[in-house]
């Protein structure tokens, strides 16, 4: 993973907004405010990743770090659909999310709330839209997720989660290869 704290942004009358790219070579990653932003490019057609993305039996596949199971309690895939998945950890503890779909516009655009289901955490909703752009035979997703705060999306940073979302974005990758 590679750490680079840069001004990338520049625009006439707008001043300098800093960025921090995080990353590998495959995802690209980087935050921006209180965003944190997820670009990768698929071999593969948008509806086929459109599926995958969207179909409870494949998530459980694909979601979560290397090693990592996933229980799908709720994939309800509409606009006021409910979700809720269940990381099982290697050290054999649970991580669940659950949230509500806000918007659903097959097979480009997804936008959803995400809210870690412990207490303490039940009014902190992060808000994530992911885009899949038609790439004539490839697929560009992009993955944003606002958090309610700067404080907020640091206390998701430190937790690692760069690196399993990254591992994720691999194994939705082995996902999509499978077609």
């Amino acid at each position: 993973m590679t750490l680079d704290t840069t001004d990338t942004r520049r625009g006439e009358g707008a001043g300098t907004m800093a960025v921090q790219q995080l990353g590998n070579e495959r995802t690209t990653a980087y935050t921006d405010g209180a965003e944190l932003v997820f670009e990768r490019v698929f071999d593969a057609p948008r509806d086929l990743v459109w599926k995958v993305l969207t179909d409870p039996e494949r998530v459980t596949n694909w979601w979560g770090p290397h090693g990592y199971t996933t229980t799908v309690e709720e994939m309800d895939v509409r606009p006021g659909g409910r979700w809720r998945w269940i990381n099982h950890t290697t050290g054999g503890e649970d991580a669940p999310f659950k949230g509500e779909y806000l918007e659903v516009v097959p097979p480009e655009r997804i936008v959803q709330t995400q809210i870690f289901d412990v207490p303490g955490f039940d009014d902190r909703a992060a808000i994530n839209t992911m885009t899949l752009e038609d790439l004539g035979g490839r697929t560009k997703l992009v993955a944003r997720s606002r958090f309610p705060s700067i404080d907020d999306l640091q206390g998701a940073l430190a937790t690692g989660m760069i690196g399993g979302a990254l591992q994720t974005y691999d194994r939705l990758a082995a996902e999509i290869a499978r077609g």
